[in-house]
């Protein structure tokens, strides 16, 4: 029971390495004491790794625009597909993007973390209200976790409480709509397609940065503004307080009012002086009334649309891209955390005194994470040694991983290189 439950806290821990390339070499190089020789031979290496994996994903981002294509919103109308045909694009579609976010090490976030993040707000501290099902599906991915220290309003704005509050440092929000449906809902599907502005059987994907995980609702499209207990009970006190004297004012003139009227439009016999000063005076007070119903409602809408604009400047400012235009960065993200998995895998391997296990690969790996730059992450060895594997720079099984030495690993990867470009 405590190892499946180690397991499973190791999975969820943060494998985003926020280091850059050089200083990642420049570490494996001063940890392992490498002489002049050996450290050019060590960067040698980890330039010709870089150019064969920016090789491969240069394909990889070819291939993720083509599958996105149909799906971009931006595109008036895709290719015509039955609904099988369409079913299955999108299922690759979802499965590349999902395998690229992986390999940049993005996290899922779980719905049921979905959910509990939205029934609480931190940042933007109103009620918001998001049309989940009227979207195909929801999807959101994080990478890189810190703690904040925000000061918030208590007892309606007089005092303000610190508050402890986890910010997610990048996530990715995907967002599918639903296909349109044939004939029948046409006209339905029209008006809905230009409220949302975003066309049937489209994705979207937003990038942003620095969000708070109790604000993940405010990041979904066309989210809006609701009024909370406090809001409705701060414009409706005030309402009922002065409306009321005024209907109690209206209800004993009324009925002189309906018989003035009558009496005008010939449906009454006669009225009185004091009927007409009395009709007069209900009058005033309906008008009085209309005025005071018109200024709550424009206190109401004024309020909204300052709640609206709340949440408007705080996520404008946190969106980074959008649609196709994240795929660059995804691509050359997942390239960059692939290049440094493997170059300290290899290191660890090549300064190992003895061949290693795949754990102790990886704890040695985490251990010299630490060390250098103060990061504790989990690190992704099975990536790695995929990766390893593939180009042929490490030998043996897991339970003894060995490295192959820097002038074999060097001409080993011209081969690849050279069969790289023939293909």
């Amino acid at each position: 029971m405590v190892e499946a439950k180690e397991t499973v806290t190791a999975s969820r821990r943060d494998r985003f390495i926020p280091i850059r390339k050089s200083d990642v070499l420049d570490a494996v190089i001063s940890h392992g004491g490498l002489d002049d020789a050996q450290a050019s031979d060590l960067r040698q290496l980890a330039h010709m790794l870089g150019a064969i994996l920016h090789h491969e994903y240069f394909d990889e981002l070819d291939r993720l625009r083509d599958a996105y294509f149909d799906f971009d919103p931006e595109v008036p109308l895709g290719r015509h597909r039955s609904p099988e045909e369409s079913d299955t694009a999108y299922r690759n579609l979802t499965d590349e993007f999902v395998r690229v976010l992986g390999e940049a090490n993005f996290i899922e976030i779980p719905h049921d973390e979905i959910e509990r993040a939205f029934s609480e707000h931190a940042l933007v501290r109103v009620k918001l209200k998001a049309p989940i099902s009227d979207y195909r599906a929801v999807r959101m991915f994080r990478r890189g976790t810190h703690q904040e220290t925000i000061e918030v309003p208590a007892l309606y704005g007089l005092r303000r409480r610190k508050q402890e509050i986890e910010v997610y440092d990048d996530i990715i929000l995907m967002v599918a709509t639903k296909p349109d449906e044939p004939t029948k809902k046409k006209r339905k599907t029209a008006a809905w397609r230009g409220r949302n502005k975003i066309r049937g059987g489209a994705v979207l994907f937003k990038y942003f940065r620095h969000i708070a995980r109790f604000d993940l609702e405010a990041l979904l499209p066309n989210v809006r503004v609701v009024m909370g207990l406090r809001e409705q009970l701060t414009l409706g006190v005030p309402a009922l307080v002065g409306g009321v004297p005024i209907l109690l004012k209206l209800a004993s003139t009324l009925t002189v009012l309906f018989i003035v009227a009558g009496f005008y439009l010939g449906l009454s016999g006669t009225v009185h002086d004091n009927d007409t000063e009395q009709a007069l005076a209900a009058l005033s007070g309906l008008f009085a009334l209309g005025a005071f119903i018109l200024r709550q409602w424009g206190n109401f809408h004024r309020q909204s649309l300052i709640h609206q604009k709340q949440v408007t400047d705080n996520i404008y400012f946190r969106n980074v891209n959008n649609n196709s235009g994240i795929f660059n960065y995804l691509i050359g993200e997942a390239e960059d955390q692939d290049w440094k998995e493997a170059v300290l895998a290899y290191g660890g391997l090549l300064l190992a005194s003895v061949p290693l296990s795949r754990a102790a690969l990886g704890s040695h790996v985490e251990e010299l994470l630490q060390q250098m730059f103060g990061l504790v992450r989990a690190f992704n060895v099975d990536e790695a040694l995929i990766r390893l594997r593939e180009f042929g720079l490490v030998s043996g099984d897991d339970d003894a991983l060995s490295a192959l030495p820097l002038r074999e690993a060097i001409a080993q990867l011209e081969r690849v290189w050279a069969n790289a470009l023939r293909s």
